[in-house]
């Protein structure tokens, strides 16, 4: 009998020192570990000591396909960032140019992070990018630079991300 004015039973409580696995639910994350060193044939990273880094690959390591690249080829996106308004519209180019800027810095580290293309309308612009943290760290760059009001939604399991700036 337990409850709170009676005393537990520890001899049937479950254990508590136990370790869980973490459940991963995106699917571009390796299910096997690759061998080392691993090309990646489309964008030339390579697979060392358990992450993607550039540098140049020795002679006969092993071929394949980066999870950037795999996105990209897949045309499946892990984070997208939305920009409009007329403060947007007037500035556009230097947007896109700061967008491009802080692309190029997180993947001169990071090679998973890239911008998969971007589609434009009238009164707004919509970038695609490899990893989620890509889309953040865009959205929070814009922020910074312009003020206005940023939104994150993150989808389900927080795997996609959605940022919006409007201003």
């Amino acid at each position: 009998m337990t409850g709170p004015n009676k005393p537990s039973d520890y001899l049937h409580q479950g254990r508590h020192d136990r370790l869980l696995k973490e459940m991963d639910h995106d699917p571009y994350h390796s299910k096997v570990k690759l061998a080392e060193p691993t090309l990646c044939p489309e964008c030339g990273a390579i697979f060392h000591k358990g992450r993607w880094c550039w540098g140049d690959a020795p002679a006969g390591a092993d071929e394949h396909l980066c999870p950037a690249c795999q996105r990209v080829r897949d045309r499946v996106p892990a984070g997208f960032l939305s920009a409009s308004g007329e403060f947007f519209i007037e500035h556009k180019a230097e947007i896109t140019h700061l967008i491009h800027n802080i692309e190029q810095r997180q993947k001169s580290e990071h090679p998973l992070q890239r911008i998969m293309g971007s589609e434009e309308s009238a009164d707004a612009m919509e970038w695609q990018f490899t990893d989620a943290h890509l889309a953040r760290a865009a959205g929070e760059a814009l922020h910074h630079a312009y003020q206005g009001e940023l939104d994150f939604q993150y989808g389900d399991e927080d795997i996609l991300l959605r940022v919006r700036w409007h201003r």
